[in-house]
């Protein structure tokens, strides 16, 4: 039988356990932090993710150090982002793949993408841009690519980094909208397809801007619109998709950065100010620039606000180009 004696007890010794429970999130990080990375290192979630933990570390005074478990689409990372210790000291970086279109591609995931994830703050997004060889496509302009491409009657072929990629989705859904008789051909990544391009065996891509900026400032390659909502610093006489006659086509590459689901909301809190503050470093945003990319940062529930935004619309891209990855 509960006695008096004993809940007096328990109610003294209550406010010792609060104590001491905000004393380890306001001290948060106490140890060095596992950071996760679901792709290869000198990719540009690696880089990005690279650039934001240096800021942390200089802002919090510990180590976060980067473990990269690649593969499957990011989904063996983010797995096993999922299935960390819920303690604060593993975090990574998930792209829109997780968030967004995974559900779509795969019949079954090894996480649950509404529940095993607690964002922390969005943190890069860069848009697509449309590429076609200047050697091989006479085209000068979105209309005039359009319109010969159409005119073709062997089709046009267009290069991705695989199946289910934003490239692949992309691809799919400007041919179907425009038309156009497009071949999918995929690829390891940019630098297997810019070759392709170049010598002629591939006439076009859409692909993540960051990897063709050289290419398209040496002339090579002619960019015909790049599919964010703003035209990219990085490429300011190239015009958005709605500038160049080809309205609701705004789709970005983006990236957020999560714990696993059960983290204390407290160390999420200070996670994710930590992480707006970095985004809004002028010099931080001048590095990530010039990866082709734009430093974001935000609360928590914007990242979940944005996932599920934008679902709809992937789902859509995946049935489009026929998507499956099972």
């Amino acid at each position: 039988m509960t006695t008096r004696r004993h809940v007096l007890a328990a109610s003294l010794f209550a406010p010792a356990l609060v104590t001491s429970a905000q004393a380890q999130t306001s001290s948060w990080p106490e140890r060095p932090v596992r950071v996760i990375v679901p792709w290869p290192p000198g990719g540009s979630t690696d880089v990005l993710c690279r650039l934001l933990c240096e800021q942390l570390s200089t802002r919090l005074g510990q180590s976060f150090v980067i473990e990269n478990r690649p593969g499957a689409g990011g989904n063996i990372g983010a797995e096993a982002l999922a299935k960390s210790t819920p303690d604060g000291y593993t975090l990574g970086p998930l792209t829109l793949g997780v968030w967004s279109i995974a559900n779509y591609l795969y019949s079954r995931l090894p996480f649950d993408w509404d529940k095993d994830f607690q964002p922390i703050s969005l943190h890069w997004q860069l848009p697509n841009v449309v590429v076609a060889p200047a050697q091989y496509v006479p085209s000068t302009n979105m209309a005039e690519f359009v319109a010969w491409a159409k005119a073709r009657r062997q089709g046009v072929s267009f290069g991705s980094p695989g199946v289910g990629t934003t490239a692949q989705l992309c691809g799919a859904l400007f041919c179907n909208r425009q038309g156009i008789d497009g071949q999918h051909v995929p690829f390891r990544g940019a630098a297997q397809i810019i070759p392709a391009m170049l010598s002629g065996d591939l006439t076009f891509a859409i692909d993540n801007l960051a990897s063709y900026v050289p290419v398209i400032q040496e002339g090579r390659m002619r960019a015909f619109a790049v599919t964010g909502e703003e035209r990219h610093p990085a490429l300011p006489n190239v015009p958005t998709m709605a500038e160049a006659g080809v309205p609701d086509f705004v789709v970005n590459s983006w990236c957020a950065m999560a714990f696993p689901s059960g983290v204390p909301a407290p160390i999420v809190q200070k996670a994710s100010q930590a992480m707006q503050q970095i985004a809004n470093d002028p010099e931080v945003k001048a590095r990530f620039l010039r990866t082709g990319a734009i430093a974001l940062g935000s609360e928590p529930d914007a990242v979940w606000q944005r996932a599920r935004r934008e679902r709809p619309l992937w789902q859509d891209m995946v049935r489009i180009a026929g998507a499956r990855l099972d």
